[in-house]
Order: structure tokens, then sequence, then C-alpha cells
């Protein structure tokens, strides 16, 4: 499907015209709502730009912007939710606080795992998913992540391409070998998106530590 709201298609909109004068009048204010909500939306994603340029938690938001499907607001999120990632030991420990893991149901020397546990910040969780659609094309850095990644250390950008690599190759494998349903796949992805976004915050946070991602 071809995405629908474009400004070509948000011009033809305005040029639409019907001959009931109640059709006309319904469909003008529901295009002056719209209008009315995506400047208030604009005007407070500008009001988030100018506080976070100046935030103590600025750098760390430009960071984990380093990584494909993490923009400006989702990167907001969760400095905003989780504050400081040293609250997390390991990449796991983050990934159990948003409720990415799997359950678990043991029975002698076997262990299944079942669906996610759901617990913690089902907020980050959501925002994660959607995030993690992005790793289902191909690695490429052009457009806003090439902007984002401009100036960033190596080591971060080295993250952001691994992070590409890697969580691409699971989507397609967990789809096409393991059979497996997008969702069920997509939730994996942001499994593993978790642990990069561990890593790259650790940069900031712990620049001295040694890594293993």
């Amino acid at each position: 499907m071809k995405r629908r709201w474009t400004k070509k298609y948000r011009a033809w909109l305005g040029t639409l015209f019907f001959s009931q004068a109640s059709m006309q009048t319904a469909f003008t204010e529901y295009l002056h709502t719209l209008n009315e909500i995506e400047q208030r939306i604009g005007r407070l994603e500008k009001a988030l730009i100018e506080e976070a340029a100046t935030h103590p938690k600025a750098e760390m938001i430009r960071i984990l912007q380093s990584l494909r499907g993490i923009g400006f607001l989702t990167a907001v999120s969760l400095v905003s939710e989780i504050g400081s990632f040293a609250r997390f030991s390991s990449p796991a420990k983050l990934m159990a606080y948003l409720g990415l893991v799997p359950r678990e149901h043991s029975s002698g020397a076997s262990t299944k795992r079942g669906s996610l546990t759901k617990a913690g910040n089902g907020r980050l969780r959501r925002t994660l998913i959607e995030s993690s659609w992005s790793y289902r094309h191909r690695p490429v850095v052009k457009g806003d992540l090439a902007c984002r990644l401009e100036g960033l250390p190596a080591d971060v950008q080295d993250i952001s391409w691994r992070a590409q690599v890697r969580l691409h190759n699971k989507f397609r494998r967990l789809i096409y070998k393991k059979h497996k349903q997008p969702n069920v796949a997509i939730a994996a992805v942001a499994r593993e998106l978790t642990g990069f976004i561990w890593a790259v915050a650790q940069t900031v946070e712990q620049p001295n530590a040694k890594l293993v991602v």
C-alpha cells in the first residue's frame, strides 16, 4: 500500500467539493480539525526540541537517535521514562523491565518459551515494537538516519550499523526460515533492539566500559 498522507494527497483534499452543503460543512470542519491538531503537535514538538537542546540528558537523546527507528520523540520517551540506563547492569535487565522477555514453562529437563511477559513499562514496550518494524528493510544509511549519525563517535556509528545488519537478518530468519508470524518476529527484534539501546547508552554514561553486543 502506498503512503496516502503525502503533501500531494493533502493538497488534493483541499480541492474536494461536495454538492450538498451539509456534507461540505462536515468535511471542511474535519479538515480544519486535522490542521489544528497538526499545528498543535508541531508547537509541542518545537518546544520539546528547544528543551532537549539544553537538557542535562541532551547528549543521551542525541546518541539514542543513532539507531534506526529511534527518532527524536522516541529518544525523548526513553530518556524521560528510564532516566539513567545505569540502573540496569545488563541488557537483559532492561529487556525484562520493558516486558520484552518471553515467559518460560519448565517441566523436568525441558524448557518452553511462550509469549512476552508484558511486565514493566508498557508505553516504552509498545514504542520499541513500533520502532522495530524499520528493521524489516535492508540495512542502509541515508536520509534522516544519515543526518542523525553525522558527527557521532565511531563506536556509536559501529553499533548502529551492527544493529541494522543483525536485526534485519533476525527478522528475515524468523519470517522465512522459522515461519514465525510478523508480530512474533518483530517482538523478538524489539528485544534485541533493546540490547543495542543499552549499548549506545553506555557510551554516554559509562564511556570507559567494555561493551559486548
